[in-house]
């Protein structure tokens, strides 16, 4: 984790917090942005991008900090939070992105996937639209259930359905990705 990812005891949205309610805070961003900068990596495509949504989300979270009775939902309101963030900055520049021949260095490996894999997997990822890579992401990668997704995708659980449906089929029939032998890749099974 960078250290600019982190909120700072100095950032005016943190002085927000005071006491246990600042030390959860700060251990909740501690133990979960790896993992939340790996979604928001996965989801936008970009390392700066992706830690700029991750501030931007810890940002809101400690704002409502205060409001959040299910301490267990952090991750899925984080990660809603980066989602809708991606999806408005998208919507309001629609500035094409410089593509580069070499994938800059992933926030985490993929364990027993080799790097030729990961980098055919990722330009497949690439070339999807961003709600089928977001599903696809937050069931394959994250490993959330069909109804968690849904929750963080803020539509039907059908929706999630189809659009990863549509997703893998894309995948599937991805010109780059037919050469790629299935037994390279032991992806996990959706719950």
């Amino acid at each position: 984790m960078q250290p600019s990812t982190v909120p700072r005891a100095s950032n005016p949205v943190v002085g927000v917090l005071v006491g246990a309610d600042r030390e959860a805070f700060a251990a909740y961003v501690a133990s979960r942005s790896a993992p939340l900068l790996r979604t928001a990596f996965l989801l936008a495509g970009d390392r700066q991008e992706a830690e700029d949504l991750l501030q931007t989300a810890l940002s809101r979270l400690a704002l409502a900090w205060h409001r959040v009775r299910e301490r267990e939902a952090l991750d899925a309101y984080v990660r809603r939070t980066m989602l809708r963030e991606l999806l408005s900055l998208r919507r309001r520049r629609r500035v094409t992105a410089l593509l580069v021949a070499e994938l800059p260095e992933a926030p985490t490996e993929l364990s027993g996937v080799d790097a030729e894999t990961r980098l055919l997997l990722w330009q497949g990822l690439r070339r999807l639209p961003p709600r089928q890579r977001a599903a696809v992401v937050l069931r394959y990668v994250d490993d959330l259930t069909e109804v968690e997704t849904a929750a963080v995708l803020g539509c039907a659980v059908g929706t999630v359905k189809s659009q990863t449906s549509r997703a893998l089929a894309t995948l599937r029939a991805d010109t780059g990705l037919r050469d790629l032998n299935p037994s390279r890749i032991s992806p996990p099974e959706p719950r």
